[in-house]
């Protein structure tokens, strides 16, 4: 069974980390993850589909273990774009197939209608659209521009149980791993997440950095929608305008859990082997 690599690449002017499983001579698979996540949280379906992809997730700038900017401005779709490019690239994927939640997902329409429009060849939304309701932005940008602070990992892991409720039933050792890789050490020997608070202000600052219906409409990769059935992101109506106009996708919507389906579980990760094939 194939063991994650931890990795640091160059792109865009920033050192990103990247976890990387499986044979690189197989095709390339890009997973990308939520906006305060790290791309560790993809370690189930990452190894579990290594046995027929090289399968990378990197952290974005401003996440987990990759660099920081000392602009806020770079936080923004265009600049993570432009590091997802600069990562085909290194890798020398002529095609590849993306997976993306939440933002990850955002990116992946941005980028399958821009600068790797003729490289994607398929794409997964994981619930997210070129719409997002105000109630979920308002909940999602609270906690991140304040993040908690905590003297122990395990209060950490408890807060991280707590807010991504959402995310649904899962194992003990998924919620460890979740602190594990959330994890870090202030100046004070206090712990936080793992991402710089100013990854925020993508909320505040430019609007349009989340109307994607003009960018959506342009995507010609084979497209697959996933919805949390009880998503505060994802909207039922939003999912059905997307099923019937740009890439068209298919939906699956995911029982049991809101924001997001975390793809993790066997059922989940049957659905991207059938469709990623």
């Amino acid at each position: 069974m194939s063991e994650p690599r931890s990795v640091y690449r160059k792109a865009a002017g920033y050192e990103v980390h990247v976890t990387e499983w499986g044979d690189p001579a197989k095709p390339l698979l890009v997973m990308w993850h939520g906006l305060a996540r790290t791309g560790r949280d993809f370690d189930e379906a990452a190894q579990a589909l290594s046995d027929t992809y090289f399968v990378i997730c990197p952290d974005t700038i401003g996440r987990g273990l990759s660099a920081w900017a000392s602009d806020p401005t770079a936080y923004s779709h265009r600049v993570y774009g432009e590091t997802a490019a600069a990562l085909a690239d290194h890798y020398g994927a002529k095609t590849l197939r993306w997976v993306g939640t939440s933002m990850g997902g955002m990116i992946g329409v941005k980028v399958a209608a821009g600068v790797l429009k003729d490289r994607i060849t398929h794409l997964v939304i994981n619930d997210v659209g070129p719409d997002i309701p105000q109630s979920g932005t308002s909940r999602i940008a609270s906690y991140i521009s304040t993040p908690p602070v905590y003297s122990t990992v395990s209060e950490l892991e408890a807060w991280l149980r707590k807010n991504y409720a959402p995310f649904g039933a899962h194992t003990d050792a998924f919620w460890r791993r979740m602190a594990d890789t959330s994890a870090r050490r202030t100046d004070s020997g206090k712990i936080t997440v793992h991402y710089d608070p100013a990854i925020a202000t993508q909320f505040t600052r430019d609007k349009s950095d989340l109307d994607l219906w003009d960018i959506y409409d342009a995507v010609t990769a084979r497209t697959l929608l996933v919805r949390g059935e009880s998503s505060d992101v994802l909207s039922a109506d939003v999912a059905s305008a997307m099923v019937s106009r740009g890439p068209k996708p298919n939906l699956v919507t995911i029982p049991g859990c809101g924001h997001a389906p975390t793809l993790a579980t066997d059922h989940q990760i049957g659905v991207l082997r059938e469709f990623l094939a």
